[in-house]
């Protein structure tokens, strides 16, 4: 799942988006309002994590903006900010849960969790993946073909989500770096590939029916 990160403190920022990743999430993070509300709008993150500080654009407008613009992704307000009064403004202006500074990493991902399963209460597909036998669970970060666990690298599941989202569509080498890896695509790199062979060991080898197949010169695909 992608999450926004918006946190003029760059050791913070930067704290946040190293913890949120290894917590196998995606990560976009930035530090100034306008360029939040520049990548919010493009609608492709499941929650958002917001300081009320910003330079150049403070919190609480820039969520009421999105929400005026039709931004629904729950949003978790960080802040100094500590009063009652503070907390209840922030809910108010469209956060739908807020911490205050300091915080702990545990809390920031439960509270995090917590959004993400009540956004879709009633649409559990939207934190599962499904591909024939191969089921994602997007909250707890499995994976299971066939009903047994595959044992996933954290980059192997975002892979694998990022397969199982446009399944029966080729996706390109430079598609797959740019979204799994946040990089351009480059020529002299074969981390696609080499991650691929891994992914398809785990995912295929025990099954007569591969889903995971090359297309020579062009890309991958998974589909049934």
């Amino acid at each position: 799942m992608r999450l926004l990160v918006v946190e003029d403190d760059h050791t913070i920022r930067d704290f946040l988006t190293r913890a949120l990743t290894e917590a196998g999430f995606q990560v976009d993070a930035c530090g100034q309002g306008s360029q939040a509300e520049s990548l919010a709008l493009e609608g492709v993150h499941d929650a958002m994590v917001i300081d009320l500080t910003l330079p150049d654009l403070d919190g609480l407008d820039l969520i009421h903006r999105l929400r005026a613009q039709g931004v629904g992704a729950p949003v978790l307000i960080l802040s100094a900010r500590r009063s009652v009064d503070e907390r209840v403004l922030g809910l108010d202006r469209g956060g739908d849960d807020y911490l205050t500074k300091p915080f702990a990493v545990a809390e920031v991902l439960a509270r995090l969790r917590a959004l993400l399963r009540r956004s879709t209460p009633n649409q559990p597909e939207a934190t599962r993946l499904r591909v024939a036998d191969l089921e994602l669970d997007l909250i707890r970060r499995e994976a299971r073909r066939g009903g047994a666990e595959l044992q996933l690298t954290q980059q192997e599941f975002a892979l694998l989500e990022y397969l199982c989202r446009n399944a029966g569509r080729v996706v390109t080498r430079s598609m797959v770096l740019d979204h799994v890896w946040k990089m351009r695509f480059d020529t002299s790199t074969n981390i696609v590939d080499v991650h691929i062979h891994r992914l398809r060991n785990k995912v295929d080898r025990d099954s007569d029916k591969p889903l995971i197949r090359t297309m020579r010169g062009v890309g991958y695909v998974l589909k049934d």
